[in-house]
């Protein structure tokens, strides 16, 4: 079944001003007619895309995460490792990158699983996230404050989803999205 769209729902941007930047991210304000007519400013954000990877050993049972906290809700969680694309830089080759930094290992394999908004509605952030089958050991991980790496049963995974250890929206996406697969199929 397909359905289809008029686009009467759309919202209309007539314009955008720069409240504040950094490398991290940009406020703005747009000026925005909604469905109903009515017309007011609506704030912006627009952070850098980020990619992912969610890396699966060879035989499939175990996945490749971080432990590691987060200051600004001030958790601890599982991580896949992740970061931002570089300007000039494909999301994968940030994926591949971000992987060797963060944990010492490279992707034999990888191949895009899905693009999503974290924020939508809210915020510009695309996050592209990668499923590397398989990896190889190249060197001690570069990126010393981006938590340990540890191989953790996939099995384990959706205890870890239910318990709260796992509460990074781009993690929670390629994992959930790896175990829908029924693993890396």
């Amino acid at each position: 079944m397909t359905i289809e769209h008029d686009g009467s729902g759309r919202w209309v941007v007539h314009g955008e001003r720069a409240i504040y930047e950094s490398r991290w991210v940009s406020l703005g304000l747009a000026d925005v007619s909604v469905p109903s007519g009515e017309r007011y400013e609506h704030h912006t954000v627009t952070a850098p895309p980020g990619a992912m990877t969610v890396a699966v050993d060879d035989e499939g049972e175990h996945v490749l995460l971080t432990w590691r906290h987060r200051f600004v809700p001030d958790v601890w969680g599982w991580e896949v490792p992740a970061g931002i694309v570089d300007d000039g830089e494909s999301p994968i080759d940030a994926a591949i990158r971000e992987m060797r930094e963060e944990t010492g290992y490279r992707p034999r394999s990888i191949e895009h699983m899905v693009t999503f908004e974290p924020m939508v509605g809210a915020a510009r952030n695309a996050q592209h996230v990668f499923l590397a089958r398989g990896v190889e050991w190249v060197g001690d991980a570069t990126e010393l404050n981006e938590g340990t790496a540890e191989w953790v049963a996939l099995a384990e995974v959706p205890e870890l989803v239910a318990k709260g250890k796992v509460v990074d929206a781009g993690t929670l996406v390629g994992l959930l999205h790896v175990l829908s697969l029924g693993g890396t199929t």
